[in-house]
């Protein structure tokens, strides 16, 4: 690693290193492929802080080939329930979403390997986002429970057509160029030339070099986009008013891809998929401060034992028997005064305060 003077920031799972007038962040913990908690959270808001008034560019990464970040230690807030040190987590994980997506210097995120949930956040709302042929992103929070974060309410609505509704609702993975081709990644290098870009980077004399150094290492991905056959009815499809009207479309089609959609929404959590489907209408005419802010009324929500995000956990990361007993357990039976719930302001001491 061509950069000196590495601090490490009171925990090793989180390496902060400077050099010159550049930065780094190192996603330290690839036993857990990356996992952030609060912790974790509060190091790289502090050395981006840091960085974005001293430094002329930062870079995030993660260690090892797995993983940039496979998201946020959903276990641990599941364990801990509706507690203080939750809600901290959610609330000042989006506030370093929103630093991100403000950034007053280039934030260049090399999201090689799994990027979900939280590894999402910190990648996605930044300038530059560089995928590899390791690329496995995924927004698969439906299937425990919970809904698309992170500012998904703001990025997911804006990629192509009805792409990132399609994405939201069925935690459909892409993969390596796939990544580039939806938008959510603004360039493609292969995972043998990176630690050639991060040097290219670190000494790049002026910040006004980043986007011709990324242009020089990105490269056409080999494979056309998986996704381009079925664009014609993603777009059809998912642009129905509801959810249910989404699965009625659905059945309409005999092919074996709405099949297998079909299949996939009828096992994640009806009470997600229309809080999903509400979250990201309303995040297409929001700024994404507003997002984050709607976000986290529906995170606490998320906290508590009305909501089926600990049951989620539960039955796919926990017990692992893949049998989640949601509740309600139709689409049909999710009342919009419960939709409403989650939605509904908090206290005026409890909201996200964002600068």
């Amino acid at each position: 690693m061509p950069m000196a003077n590495c601090t490490r920031l009171s925990s090793s799972s989180v390496l902060a290193t400077e050099s010159s007038n550049k930065g780094m962040i190192i996603i330290n913990r690839p036993k857990a492929l990356n996992a952030i908690n609060l912790e974790m959270v509060r190091k790289i808001y502090k050395h981006l802080k840091k960085c974005e008034k001293s430094k002329s560019l930062m870079i995030i990464k993660g260690t090892g080939e797995k993983a940039f970040c496979a998201g946020g230690d959903v276990r641990a807030l599941v364990d801990a329930g509706p507690t203080d040190e939750s809600k901290s987590f959610f609330r000042e994980e989006y506030t370093t979403n929103a630093l991100i997506g403000n950034y007053k210097i280039p934030y260049i995120a090399i999201i090689d390997g799994i990027t979900m949930g939280g590894g999402v956040g910190l990648s996605v709302h930044g300038k530059y986002r560089v995928a590899t042929d390791r690329t496995l992103f995924a927004m698969p929070e439906t299937a425990i429970g919970l809904f698309p974060d992170v500012g998904g309410s703001y990025f997911l609505p804006r990629l192509q057509g009805k792409l990132g509704i399609y994405l939201g609702l069925t935690g459909h993975r892409l993969r390596g160029g796939d990544v580039y081709y939806a938008g959510i990644a603004t360039h493609y290098c292969e995972s043998s030339k990176i630690p050639e870009l991060e040097t290219a980077l670190l000494n790049c004399p002026d910040a006004d070099d980043v986007p011709e150094i990324l242009e020089k290492f990105h490269s056409k991905p080999e494979k056309p986009f998986s996704l381009t056959p079925v664009l014609e009815q993603i777009n059809k499809h998912f642009s129905a008013g509801s959810v249910e009207e989404i699965l009625e479309s659905l059945r309409t089609d005999d092919s074996d891809w709405a099949k297998k959609q079909l299949e996939i929404l009828s096992k994640v959590s009806p009470t997600s998929l229309k809080v999903t489907f509400r979250q990201l209408e309303l995040g297409a005419q929001l700024s994404l401060a507003q997002c984050l802010i709607m976000e986290y009324r529906l995170a606490v929500r998320h906290l508590e034992p009305r909501a089926d995000f600990k049951e989620g956990v539960r039955a796919l990361l926990i017990d692992k028997d893949q049998k989640p007993k949601w509740q309600p357990s139709t689409l049909s039976e999710v009342t919009e005064e419960h939709l409403d719930w989650f939605f509904k302001k908090l206290p005026d001491t409890e909201e996200l305060k964002l600068d």
